[in-house]
């Protein structure tokens, strides 16, 4: 049996429980949906003013006709565990272009190399306040201490190339 025929308008679920309204009305309601559960995360669950300075700081940082270096390999993910070691390394390398970033993170600091070798200024980046300064020799090689306590990544600053590595936690 048609709709029409039951005594319906020709329409499905016209005016019923079912009746989904126009795309507007449903635009709307989520609008009042997500404004709603903004207000409770806001709420129950604030961001910590710290966290909110040190984000909006952090992206202020990045640049805009920077390279961005992306992570090719990293030892917590990749590398097979070895029997024996206790608290290896972390060995990361990253990738752009024809530039690779070679990092050990350990507790003691950060070594690295870059590849091809060749001079560069090295910025440790960790948050708002400005990161170590860390030179490449003219072999590619570069040292830092003390390691990363949080999120940190690199700017290297190589003639008048800059490359930002992706942002990791140490």
């Amino acid at each position: 049996m048609r709709d029409d025929e039951a005594g319906g308008s020709g329409e499905l679920f016209d005016g019923g429980p079912f009746d989904r309204g126009t795309a507007d009305e449903d635009a709307a309601e989520q609008g009042r949906t997500e404004e709603e559960l903004r207000q409770a995360a806001a709420i129950l669950d604030p961001v910590p003013p710290e966290l909110r300075r040190i984000a909006v700081e952090a992206y202020a940082l990045h640049d805009l006709d920077a390279r961005i270096a992306e992570l090719t390999f990293d030892s917590l993910v990749d590398a097979i565990p070895v029997r024996g070691v206790a608290d290896p390394p972390r060995m990361l390398t990253f990738h752009t272009g024809e530039l690779t970033v070679d990092v050990e993170v350990t507790p003691h600091g950060l070594m690295g190399q870059l590849l091809p070798p060749q001079e560069a200024s090295i910025e440790v980046l960790s948050g708002p306040q400005a990161g170590a300064r860390l030179t490449a020799d003219d072999l590619g090689r570069f040292i830092g201490d003390p390691p990363p306590a949080g999120p940190f990544a690199l700017r290297l600053r190589t003639g008048d190339e800059t490359v930002v590595t992706e942002w990791l936690r140490a």
